[in-house]
């Protein structure tokens, strides 16, 4: 008896998409795009959620503060980030460094940039100009 030689090649197999860099698709999810950062937000009760795509090479300072027009981002950041590595500092000299997967905790008054060459995404809480607040975090960062 002949052995049967199989010419069907294995297919390589294929890496699904990107669920977390990909679109998302769910009823009143708001879709933009701000100084290339893709921003997606979900509206729940007087709070939101967003999922944060920072592209490589994105600064706050250089990107950001021409279209915001603060020294620094003022906005208190409440959440996890899923991807990447993002690093920043205060004036003071306070630097913080944030590798995925991890929690993120970053109070008002910050320069920040994402660091290599993948984006970062974050997943956030706020309340828009009211997180600091409504989380109980200092209108700014300073030490006690």
């Amino acid at each position: 008896m002949k052995k049967r030689i199989s010419r069907r090649r294995k297919r390589a197999a294929v890496p699904a998409k990107d669920r977390l860099l990909g679109p998302i698709v769910i009823k009143g999810v708001t879709h933009q795009e701000v100084a290339g950062v893709r921003l997606d937000v979900f509206r729940a009760g007087s709070g939101r959620v967003k999922r944060a795509v920072y592209p490589p090479g994105f600064r706050w300072s250089r990107n950001m503060k021409p279209r915001v027009g603060t020294a620094l981002c003022m906005h208190a950041h409440v959440g996890f980030l899923a991807r990447g590595h993002v690093r920043g500092e205060y004036p003071d000299g306070c630097r913080f460094d944030i590798v995925a997967p991890q929690a993120v905790l970053i109070e008002p008054g910050h320069d920040a940039w994402v660091v290599g060459r993948s984006p970062a995404v974050v997943i956030e809480f706020d309340f828009e100009g009211a997180t600091a607040e409504r989380f109980g975090l200092p209108d700014r960062h300073r030490h006690s």
